[in-house]
């Protein structure tokens, strides 16, 4: 039987089959793994990676060229990267991309399939992308038993031979670098066992011969085999495994994030995938200042924290302050005095700018509590939020944020906080309380514009709940009590109006006697906030 082709559809089955036996070898790579970290993890987050790039490709509207399908298994590994061994299979996939993306320019845009010139020359620049994605080559490595597999596929191809071939030679060899890599590194010596990544890389290639051919390669279970003792550590291993994607930065920033990041902890790696978007990874004690080393250079998403030494956390000399403290984003000088006489915590954001990341981490720490509920009120917008509590949790704090879209949301969940309980059911009774807080705003418009409710002109007071205008009034008063009206429909007890900066304080006061007229039972608060923006903050409970 003659050998398949390695075109789009080809691509896209080896990626099912990829995963298929990477999920079978799962538990023998992870056996293997000591290095650089002994967590047992390597083929699992190879596993990871690679389903992740196959979901990419199978995501595809059309059934797309090879070079096509190739970026779509680079895109997909590269979001969905998973350890150092994942940062590394995103480059491979890279090297592929790469390469079959020149080779289609070159062919008048478009490229039918992979031969084995291509395959060779796609794991020969895989292995620049590795090491530029982890700053040095350690031998021993998977990056050493994929320099056996490129060399191996280069001479074969120039040789002439068929891509099956060619990839059976890159196998092959592969074979005899992973079989020298205890050789070439102590710490697999001392555990008896080769690179659990060149395992993986191994099954990878074998994958492709599956693919092709429709033959299985045997291969022997590798197994560990101590032959000495293992060594001693010296020094304690850094207690967490850190990763995000990487956007919004300049390539020229990226050697000084590594070389912060070598400082802060080992295992460093940043991988790209040529379009202005990095994979970071690295292991470390200060798993914040790792997130934190990002903030100043771009914008870092999809953060994962996770520990290697099976420590819960990493608190600071001393332990903390306090067990468990609420911080409240509040804006405006009442609206301060307001949440700190409740017994929050504020973080007021600039008068300019909206509350980062690095502002939202630092104020966490400040708070010196184990425990922080955060009340972000709808200062923080989402990305910076996750951001800045995933740091925190790095630095030992089990923060629990609260979803506040309104300070009036905030009072309320701020209302029902108890120490006493356990976090997870302090956070629950907050959020539920939050979210039965039907909440809008009053501003003035300043120009004129249709609205659901209609067309106004500057000046006139708008009540807006969901993002919609519900009311338009002749004033802000008016617009209150419209918008009130509307909030007690579906019934409540307590109406809660914060007036902002420059609101007379009579405003509050008709809206209480509209309250006392028009719905008995229910009993109006005000407080002046301050806050800058919309007039009045209004909530129904």
């Amino acid at each position: 039987m003659s050998a398949r082709r390695l075109d789009a559809s080809a691509l896209r089955d080896w990626s099912h089959t990829a995963v298929g036996d990477l999920i079978t070898h799962t538990d023998e790579i992870n056996r293997l793994n000591v290095f650089p970290v002994a967590d047992a993890d390597t083929g699992t987050n190879m596993l990871f990676t690679m389903r992740a790039a196959w979901a990419a490709a199978d995501a595809q509207q059309t059934s797309g060229d090879v070079a096509q399908v190739a970026a779509a298994l680079a895109g997909g590994a590269l979001q969905g990267a998973r350890g150092n061994s994942g940062v590394i299979l995103s480059q491979i996939l890279r090297g592929l991309a790469d390469v079959t993306a020149a080779a289609a320019e070159d062919r008048g845009g478009e490229l039918a399939d992979i031969d084995g010139t291509l395959f060779g020359a796609a794991l020969r620049h895989a292995v620049g992308l590795a090491v530029t994605s982890m700053g040095e080559t350690v031998p021993g490595t998977i990056v050493s038993v994929l320099q056996a597999a490129a060399g191996a596929a280069e001479h074969a191809a120039a040789d002439g031979a068929e891509l099956s071939e060619v990839v059976g030679a890159a196998a092959d060899a592969a074979v005899v670098a992973l079989d020298k890599t205890p050789q070439q590194l102590d710490v697999l010596a001392q555990a008896g066992v080769v690179d659990a990544g060149g395992r993986g890389l191994l099954v990878l290639l074998d994958a492709m011969t599956v693919t092709l051919t429709g033959h299985t390669p045997e291969r022997r279970e590798y197994l560990p085999s101590p032959t000495t003792e293992t060594a001693t550590r010296t020094s304690a291993p850094p207690q967490f495994e850190v990763m995000y994607l990487l956007s919004g930065c300049e390539p020229g920033q990226i050697e000084a994030l590594r070389e912060r990041l070598e400082e802060l902890g080992e295992s460093v790696a940043i991988a790209t995938s040529g379009a202005g978007q990095y994979s970071v990874h690295v292991h470390a004690d200060d798993a914040g200042g790792a997130v934190e080393a990002a903030l100043s250079i771009g914008m870092p998403s999809r953060i994962q924290i996770t520990a290697l030494t099976g420590a819960s956390s990493a608190r600071p000399p001393g332990g903390w302050s306090r067990e468990r403290a609420v911080l409240a984003v509040v804006d405006g000088d009442g609206a301060a005095e307001l949440f700190a006489g409740e017994g929050a915590h504020v973080l007021r954001p600039d008068a300019d700018a909206p509350v980062s990341a690095k502002q939202l981490l630092r104020a966490l720490v400040d708070v010196g509590a184990a425990q922080i509920m955060v009340l972000p009120n709808g200062y923080v917008a989402a990305e910076e939020l996750v951001a800045g509590c995933t740091a925190a949790i790095g630095w030992g704090i089990d923060v629990v944020p609260v979803p506040t879209g309104s300070m009036v949301q905030g009072l309320a969940a701020l209302a029902v906080h108890d120490a006493g309980r356990q976090a997870v059911d302090d956070g629950y009774t907050m959020a539920r309380a939050a979210a039965a807080a039907r909440h809008g705003s009053v501003r003035v418009a300043t120009e004129e514009a249709l609205t659901w409710a209609g067309t106004c002109k500057p000046g006139d007071g708008l009540g807006i709940a969901g993002d919609e205008v519900l009311i338009v009034a002749p004033d802000i008063t008016s617009a209150g009590a419209g918008l009130i009206d509307l909030l007690l429909v579906a019934g409540g007890e307590l109406v809660t109006v914060l007036t902002g900066a420059g609101v007379d304080g009579s405003v509050g006061d008709a809206l209480q006697e509209h309250v006392h007229r028009q719905h008995l039972g229910a009993e109006l608060v005000t407080y002046h906030t301050g806050h800058d923006g919309d007039a009045l903050l209004i909530g129904v409970e």
